[in-house]
């Protein structure tokens, strides 16, 4: 079976992570039990769990010329992401200041930096695009260059994923040249006024959609009458922080290799649980083998 080929634009930040027994309060001080400074950003995290579930993935990003972007540059790429395309822009990269308590829940605050920058795609980049068997894209860059890229891989061929996070306004166009959208709850009553109770409004927006429910599973729905319950797959939980960043890149290799849709996502089901059980974003992103030991088919 050839590698799936893998696009990813997105962002790319330095994840700072403390562990603490609960979440601080507004005003409030509390000592931590952990710490760790990893690679992160919804882009950089997917891209990483495209490789480590088997594809071969390009990134196409942009870090600040600080040192925080000296170690994301080599760090995604020690990873075996192709990062030829990572650009490199004056002044700070992209921040996350991540809490985590003891039941895996977070509270995450992102200053964007070079992720901001990221406007437009040169002609390479859009022929990179057009090369690949899937483009994964979020919401933590410009709006504009997600769209661009979507019209790229929906011109070409290339299938789209699009892991509309965080909730934004988006352009008509870009729904239109996506094929398979991922979102959670929140962001399903941001963009349909609906949440788990009506996962087929999504099907007003784009053909097929996958609606995430952390520890409740996940719903495939479609425009040809699917409506499919995914259950979770039941782990300890230590960080749910990078879950949906792996379960979205699993998604896209799944389906990217030939499965049907519904059995990508009971895949992408067991990434998301393999990534939970580790403290940090992009570290605990899981490997092909973790992932096979907990998928269970329909």
């Amino acid at each position: 079976m050839s590698q799936t080929r893998v696009v990813v634009v997105g962002s790319a930040n330095m994840d700072l992570v403390a562990m603490a027994p609960s979440l601080p309060r507004p005003g409030q001080t509390m000592l931590g039990t952990d710490f760790v400074m990893v690679p992160g950003g919804k882009g950089a995290n997917q891209a990483i769990a495209a490789v480590r579930a088997g594809a071969t993935c390009t990134f196409l990003g942009a870090i600040g010329s600080d040192a925080f972007g000296v170690t994301l540059r080599a760090r995604i790429t020690a990873a075996g992401v192709d990062t030829d395309h990572l650009r490199v822009v004056y002044g700070t990269s992209g921040v996350a200041l991540v809490m985590v308590n003891g039941q895996g829940e977070n509270a995450i605050v992102v200053t964007p930096g070079a992720n901001d920058a990221l406007v437009g795609l040169t002609d390479e980049e859009l022929a990179t695009v057009a090369g690949a068997d899937v483009l994964v894209a979020q919401l933590e860059i410009p709006v504009q260059t997600v769209t661009a890229a979507a019209l790229a891989a929906r011109a070409a061929g290339t299938r789209v994923i699009l892991n509309a996070a965080p909730a934004r306004e988006l352009p008509p166009e870009l729904f239109d040249a996506v094929d398979l959208l991922v979102v959670n709850e929140g962001e399903a009553q941001a963009y349909t006024g609906r949440g788990r109770e009506e996962p087929r409004a999504l099907l007003d927006l784009v053909p097929r959609a996958v609606l995430t429910l952390g520890a409740a599973g996940a719903w495939y729905v479609d425009r040809e009458g699917a409506e499919v319950h995914v259950p979770a797959v039941g782990v300890d939980v230590v960080d749910s922080t990078a879950a949906g960043d792996a379960f979205t890149a699993a998604l896209a290799v799944g389906w990217g290799e030939g499965r049907d849709v519904v059995d990508a996502v009971r895949w992408a089901a067991a990434a998301g649980a393999a990534c939970v059980r580790k403290l940090g974003a992009s570290v605990a992103l899981p490997q092909r083998a973790e992932i096979d030991a907990l998928y269970a088919p329909g």
